[in-house]
């Protein structure tokens, strides 16, 4: 259902524009986001976007580097990635679906949770 690309390899302090293009599901209708995998560590939100009201979630170790976004005509979900650092170095995954909570954290924290159909990611490497 998704495939991610857009990955690479970058030197710290440079950007990478991340796409995720998605089939058989409609974006602009669930919450969707970004998580990624280091290796040896477990995956992590990165960003969300909440179905209900458009609102934005970036983590803490992301927030104001990172931009989300989608092109709900292409049906494809975005990440600008500037400013990279070494531990942004990770395979970065897409999902989508139908989760509602309190917060956009929270859903974005259950938008993991529930997720299984995950596509084969795209690998960021930033090194010098």
């Amino acid at each position: 259902q998704f495939v991610e690309s857009g990955g690479g390899l970058v030197q710290p302090g440079g950007s990478l524009r991340l796409s995720c293009v998605a089939s058989g599901v409609a974006l602009d209708l669930q919450a969707v986001g970004w998580f990624r995998q280091a290796p040896g560590k477990e995956r992590e939100a990165v960003s969300c976007i909440s179905s209900s009201d458009g609102s934005l979630y970036y983590a803490d170790s992301v927030k104001g580097r990172f931009t989300i976004s989608r092109d709900t005509a292409k049906n494809t979900l975005y990440l600008e990635m500037n400013s990279l650092k070494p531990e942004d170095t990770a395979v970065y995954y897409c999902a989508a679906d139908f989760v509602w909570d309190s917060t956009v954290q929270a859903m974005c924290a259950s938008l993991l949770r529930v997720s299984n159909d995950w596509g084969q990611g795209t690998q960021v490497t930033v090194s010098s």
